[in-house]
């Protein structure tokens, strides 16, 4: 079983060539061994240069190359998640979007008179105080002896007060005495008033009914806002308090509101409208509600295949305090959203022919990672109140309801009703007003954290409006017409309508073509791949093999040295500790295989036999024998006892 003595000098010629690559014995020749056998060219051109600004320019170009890579490659990491957007235009049949149209004032007065006095009373006493303003002397003064006998406590709390030069001197309209209030002053108008209009500064204080000192009063550079948002706080307090069954026999029927309807060339009636009924703006009506399941559609486009109504306003019976514009509101919208029209409503006008042209929009945005959106709003942690489909307006008014409901103990007249909850009234609950209002100012300061949870809805339909304007009926024809319209009313033929009772309005398709606006991943994985190739192989003209080698070779094989030098220091270290614990003397023979240390020797460099010459002898220490050479293996005669096969003569058979 003894080694042929062919393979004996292969062997040895193995053991005393230098170590080159994984079992190199240092970092540094492992590094010269990767240089010379990359595929990379600038290594191998650091360690082949001659001349030392060669080799420095050869280093500063292939580090400069790694950092463009690191660079490129990370920009392509951060845009990966991007978007590209694409704009698609089709012609086609359109879906008719869903239509609501509301009186702008909400219930009829004469109908509200009985709920409604007393405010009205204390509303016209300050006006009389202030502005010196009186219907006619003995009205009034009936309505203050009235008044004098039925004082509301209500009313008693919160007065309209006058502000003198921007001090807390007030004047109280009920009393007509002056005094100072306590309490921080919230100006609600955008622009605060000069110093030489500031008598003309009204407004009301809220306090905490739990703590009297704690007050907030709100000013108002023109009386006309401060008397109108006095008279809603107390005007939300009333109709708080009135069930809803009432509230829409309060307000306008089908029949009073429609007087003529037209949709797609066809005549339409009241039964194609469903009654909504809105807290601020009482009874809505809404075409192609889509409730019994059809949703209307539109085969042409212009006004004549639109949908055309002449609605009857009824100026006379307008609340004087509570609006102080006459017309209707309409909102365009999707069948499953609720229609906002007291924050996106457009105000149509009485007199007038309104024609609202539209242009058909689909959005779709990409959910995370690509954007911060919701595609139901399942996500969300705010319970939407609106029993509609999701959109960033019902968020915002479900979060502040809810945060009302939480703070307030009752909710807000305005928005719907939570689970279990009921409406702010003065009666049930004395603070809510104030309670109302400090929210109310936090809402809007972003500190509620509404803002922050609500995001937008990744898809929606956006209906966008062009709105134009003419003289309706003209004068030419406004007789005949006006008592066309009164007969269908059902009134009597000597009783004409007046023509700023009415308003025409058209919504219709300008064109068929819908807009789809959408996002697409700009990147993939297999694009991402190819651009990192790219990358590399522009600048350092490497693969993906390569960067496989630079990973064994600057991660494993450097750890494995690294690692196997720590091995060898702790198994030196061991076998010392051993010796010293025995207390053994060091043997001739130990003397003889140990090495020594030497201050000449370089720990990176290699003894050669010029360097060896060199060693100065060590001290104190008999000198190192070494042993004679065996002869034996010189005899290479002896060596080879049988012809190796390459030597042979070719062609010897």
């Amino acid at each position: 079983g003894a080694m042929a003595p062919g393979k004996k000098i292969t062997a040895r010629i193995k053991r005393t060539l230098p170590v080159r690559g994984p079992q190199a014995p240092t970092l540094s020749e492992l590094m010269r061994w990767y240089c010379l056998n990359t595929n990379t060219h600038g290594c191998r051109r650091i360690v082949v240069s001659r001349g030392r600004l060669r080799r420095f320019i050869w280093i500063l170009l292939t580090l400069s190359a790694v950092g463009l890579i690191l660079w490129q490659c990370a920009e392509l990491l951060m845009n990966y998640y991007s978007a590209s957007v694409s704009v698609t235009v089709q012609f086609q049949k359109l879906p008719f979007p869903a239509v609501t149209i509301c009186n702008i004032n909400p219930y009829k007065y004469s109908s509200m008179k009985d709920y409604l006095s007393e405010l009205d009373k204390e509303t016209k006493k300050a006006l009389e105080t202030f502005y010196g303003f009186s219907e006619g002397k003995s009205k009034v003064r009936r309505s203050v002896d009235e008044w004098n006998s039925t004082g509301s406590d209500f009313f008693k709390q919160i007065p309209l007060l006058k502000f003198e030069d921007f001090s807390k001197t007030v004047t109280d309209f009920r009393s007509g005495q002056k005094r100072k209030i306590e309490g921080s002053v919230f100006h609600k108008d955008s622009s605060i008033v000069n110093s030489g209009d500031s008598n003309d500064i009204i407004g009301f204080q809220l306090c905490d009914a739990n703590n009297s000192s704690e007050c907030a009063l709100y000013t108002f550079s023109s009386g006309v806002n401060a008397i109108q948002e006095w008279y809603k706080l107390h005007y939300m307090n009333i109709m708080a308090q009135i069930p809803l069954e009432t509230k829409e026999k309060l307000s306008y029927s089908a029949d009073d509101l429609l007087l003529t309807c037209f949709f797609d060339g066809l005549s339409c009636d009241k039964r194609h409208f469903t009654r909504f009924h809105h807290p601020l703006h009482g009874n809505c009506y809404t075409f192609n509600s889509g409730e019994n399941g059809t949703i209307l559609s539109t085969s042409t486009g212009g006004s004549e295949y639109g949908l055309q109504v002449v609605l009857y306003i009824d100026e006379a019976d307008y609340n004087p305090f509570l609006v102080t514009s006459t017309g209707a509101k309409i909102i365009v919208h999707d069948q499953n959203e609720y229609p906002f029209i007291e924050d996106i409503g457009t105000e149509i006008e009485t007199a007038a022919a309104t024609s609202i042209g539209m242009h058909f929009t689909r959005s779709r945005k990409l959910s995370k990672p690509y954007s911060d959106c919701t595609e139901t709003g399942a996500d969300i942690p705010v319970e939407n109140l609106y029993n509609k489909s999701y959109s960033l307006q019902i968020c915002l008014h479900s979060c502040f309801q809810k945060a009302m409901v939480d703070s307030c103990g009752c909710a807000q007249y305005a928005q719907p009703l939570p689970a279990g909850a009921e409406y702010c009234n003065y009666k049930k609950n004395p603070n809510w007003m104030y309670c109302y209002y400090r929210l109310h100012e936090k809402f809007v300061k972003e500190q509620l954290g509404c803002q922050q949870i609500c995001k937008d809805a990744c898809s929606f339909k956006e209906w966008a409006l062009t709105t134009s304007i003419a003289q309706w009926p003209s004068t030419v024809s406004e007789d005949w017409m006006l008592r066309v319209l009164s007969w269908d009313k059902g009134q009597k033929i000597n009783k004409k309508l007046n023509k700023t009772d009415l308003a025409n309005v058209m919504v219709f398709y300008k064109d068929l073509n819908e807009r789809f606006i959408s996002e697409n991943p700009a990147n993939t994985l297999v694009i991402l791949l190819s651009n990192f190739g790219g990358q590399l192989g522009l600048w350092m003209s490497c693969s993906v093999v390569c960067v496989i080698e630079i990973v064994e070779v600057f991660f494993i094989d450097s750890l494995s040295i690294v690692m196997r030098r720590q091995w060898q220091k702790a198994k030196k270290w061991w076998n010392d500790r051993k010796r010293d614990r025995s207390g053994k003397p060091l043997q001739a023979s130990d003397l003889e295989r140990q090495g020594h240390d030497n201050p000449a020797c370089v720990d990176e460099d290699l003894p050669t036999f010029n360097t060896a010459l060199r060693l100065p002898l060590p001290q104190d220490n008999p000198l190192p024998r070494t042993p004679p050479p065996n002869y034996s293996t010189l005899r290479l005669e002896t060596a080879f006892t049988e012809q190796l096969p390459d030597t042979l003569e070719v062609g010897q058979h």
